[in-house]
């Protein structure tokens, strides 16, 4: 994995941000995990990309629904599996073929993915950070190549 950006956000303005700004670097076929505590701004983030993405409708994390489907000038799969409990659960939505797809898929707590995942990824890591004022995040993104 490579390193590719590092910083402390103090708003959830500035995580939206962040995925706005990402969201250019990215075309089909990106895949993008977003790991971190709860509330740590995983959905802004994504709330971000999907608007750089020209996604005009509500984007809202898909807990219950498993998967929100957006179009922009690509398609956007959001996913969470928050509530997955098993690989066999995610291979049953059909997941490689939205890998496979013409779109961009956003991936909220991927950890039991782990085996199911492309080799090349976005890690987005974003978590609290207790050491400074409230509101504060410590993101980290990692490029995983093939």
């Amino acid at each position: 994995m490579t390193l590719i950006y590092e910083n402390m956000l103090s708003s959830p303005q500035e995580t939206f941000n962040l995925g706005l700004e990402f969201s250019h670097r990215i075309s089909a076929g990106a895949i993008l995990l977003f790991k971190g505590d709860l509330g740590a701004g995983k959905t802004t983030c994504i709330k971000g990309v999907c608007a750089g993405l020209g996604v005009r409708q509500a984007v809202t994390s898909p807990s219950f629904t498993l998967i929100n489907e957006y179009r922009g000038r690509i398609p956007v799969y959001h996913f969470d599996f928050y509530r997955i409990q098993s690989e066999r659960e995610a291979i049953d939505l059909g997941l490689q073929e939205y890998f496979e797809g013409d779109g961009v898929c956003l991936i909220e707590w991927p950890d039991v993915l782990a085996n199911l995942l492309p080799k090349k990824h976005y890690d987005f890591h974003l978590n609290w950070d207790v050491d400074y004022p409230p509101d504060t995040r410590h993101v980290v993104i990692y490029a995983q190549e093939e």
